[in-house]
């Protein structure tokens, strides 16, 4: 899709991060906006800080589907269509596979995939009713690489990566193009509003392993925002974001069982918390 000029673009989690720069950038490049959050304050800024752009809003929590499908209905009923879909909501959480609780699966299951799930399946239909239609649904490098206690974040960006890729094949030679996008390491708040419980070296601060992860994350939500959608003009099918998810995909391909004692010991040591 090489112009958003005039596109009906759908953006979820567009309160903060990814989701918003998505949004500024495509409000800057002409796009008609529906975007949704659970998050309202930080929404209705994204939507203030679109320039002039027609954009509606609407609270949302991806992980309830009849919410996601009566968002879906206010989008024809105001555009009349969409061209273009972002899943983009997501949440972390730090916790060791034997101690996690089963609410902690439930809770991020159902933001990261089936949100997913519930934005592909509701907004299909729209998309193929286009001459030309995309559908991008983010993962994460850690949809690449698993990590000592983000099994559960693991699983569900794995997921995200297999529903998407099986979704690529369907729909190839039709009008819908489909991408998965893989960030790397994001200057947002994922890490700040995650579920911590213990980080991937034992540790239990959690201010301290966000910190790290401050550090390490050298990307802003703005230059993955523009990657994703140089990607999508080029149709991609996979979208690597930042330096260190090219990195890890490949290490992760060459070292397809032994990767994560070369990646631990770049892991700080941990301290009593």
């Amino acid at each position: 899709m090489k112009t958003l000029k005039s596109r009906i673009v759908v953006i979820t989690g567009a309160g903060s991060g990814i989701g918003r720069s998505l949004a500024l950038e495509s409000a800057r490049r002409g796009a008609r906006l529906a975007l949704c959050d659970v998050n309202d304050t930080g929404l209705a800024e994204t939507a203030a800080a679109c320039d002039g752009a027609e954009v509606l809003t609407a609270h949302v929590d991806v992980a309830d589907r009849g919410a996601v499908e009566a968002f879906r209905d206010q989008v024809a009923t105001r555009f009349g269509g969409v061209d273009v879909v972002i899943n983009n909501a997501g949440v972390a959480h730090a916790q060791t596979i034997e101690d996690s609780r089963y609410d902690d699966f439930e809770w991020i299951m159902g933001i990261n995939f089936w949100g997913v799930v519930h934005g592909t399946k509701a907004f299909l239909p729209l998309l193929r009713e286009r001459d030309s239609a995309a559908l991008i649904n983010v993962s994460s490098v850690f949809g690449i690489i698993s990590v000592p206690t983000q099994g559960t974040y693991n699983a569900s960006k794995f997921a995200v990566r297999g529903f998407t890729e099986a979704l690529r094949h369907e729909m190839a030679g039709s009008n819908i193009h489909v991408m998965c996008v893989h960030p790397g390491g994001i200057r947002t708040n994922i890490a700040r509003t995650a579920r911590f419980y213990v980080g991937p070296d034992g540790g239990t601060d959690h201010e301290r392993a966000t910190g790290f992860f401050d550090r390490i994350a050298r990307t802003t939500p703005d230059q993955a925002a523009a990657k994703i959608l140089k990607d999508l003009a080029r149709r991609r099918g996979r979208c690597l974001i930042g330096a260190d998810a090219v990195a890890l995909a490949a290490v992760a391909r060459t070292a397809p069982e032994r990767y994560w004692s070369i990646l631990s010991r770049l892991m700080p040591k941990s301290r009593a918390a």
